[in-house]
């Protein structure tokens, strides 16, 4: 599996989008630490969720 994310990304979780916008922390392994706008820090798996990044046109 290979992540295509770096420190600093702008991404949200699509399962749950009241989530809102978060920014990617760190990342060791498949762990993902995001900082959401609306729920705070949260390490995510990304075995079993899928992150989505922000694109410029959102």
């Amino acid at each position: 599996m290979i992540l295509d994310f770096e420190l600093g990304d702008k991404v949200y979780n699509p399962s749950a989008k009241e989530w809102g916008i978060g920014q990617v922390q760190s990342i060791i392994k498949e762990k993902i630490t995001v900082n959401f706008q609306n729920v705070g820090k949260k390490v995510i798996n990304a075995n079993n969720i899928e992150l989505k990044k922000v694109n410029d046109r959102n």
